[in-house]
């Protein structure tokens, strides 16, 4: 019997999961902190960067993608780490990477004093306007609450920079079918007024581990193109 085109997407999509799993079930290795601009790492490979609202479920989203416990760890007070943490993935350990994921420090600061605010909009700004190497940035967005006016200036920051970026919805398992729905369709609706943003969302949740297949898929592609997959 011959697939049907929705079997045959469904396998494709299943190969590239696949793949991109393996990926990461390899090196997955902490480079550096920088918590300045001249602290960046030499950029030599593409890279992929994850910013979001303090207690979004950031560092719970980075060990969930690559299968490590404690990867990425959050910060004890939310709103004071201001660096930009980067990870190698790929390749011999000691050698060049296939990529990087850097964590950026997250927003919307209550309790961060003045002059952490504006080192993190300078530090953050700085980055995506002169950094050649960022491939895509993940714009993480808690589902419980949708768009806050921090993403919105976040997003807005990404356009002028021309910066290619996903909205990703975190702690899906924590709302009701009905309203993640409803939150999903209102940010798609502003996320299609935004020239940078991409046009699919991505409905996640770390405890449960869905939509994290598909997101890793998404990140090797944007990282290193679909020939990656027709190679693997």
């Amino acid at each position: 019997m011959t697939p049907t085109g929705s079997d045959a997407e469904e396998r494709e999509q299943q190969r590239r999961e696949d793949a991109a799993a393996r990926l990461f079930s390899g090196r997955v290795e902490f480079l550096l902190s920088a918590p300045q601009l001249k602290f960046l790492p030499d950029p030599i490979v593409p890279e992929i960067a994850f910013c979001g609202r303090s207690n979004v479920g950031k560092s719970s989203l980075l060990n969930a993608l690559t299968g490590r416990r404690a990867i990425a760890r959050a910060s004890v007070t939310p709103g004071r780490t201001q660096e930009l943490n980067f990870f190698d993935v790929g390749g011999e350990p000691g050698g060049k990477p296939l990529f990087r994921l850097v964590d950026m420090p997250g927003y919307g600061f209550a309790k961060a004093p003045v002059k952490v605010v504006e080192r993190w909009k300078n530090l953050v700004k700085n980055y995506l306007r002169g950094r050649q190497v960022l491939a895509r940035n993940l714009v993480l967005v808690d589902s419980r609450h949708g768009l806050k006016e921090v993403d919105r200036e976040m997003m807005k920051m990404l356009d002028e920079a021309a910066v290619g970026y996903r909205i990703v919805l975190t702690k899906t398992d924590k709302i009701k079918a009905s309203d993640l729905e409803r939150v999903a369709g209102k940010v798609a609706e502003e996320a299609r007024k935004h020239p940078a943003a991409y046009p699919e969302l991505h409905l996640t949740s770390s405890e449960k581990g869905m939509g994290i297949a598909a997101l890793r898929a998404a990140v090797v592609a944007d990282a290193l193109g679909e020939t990656y997959f027709a190679n693997s």
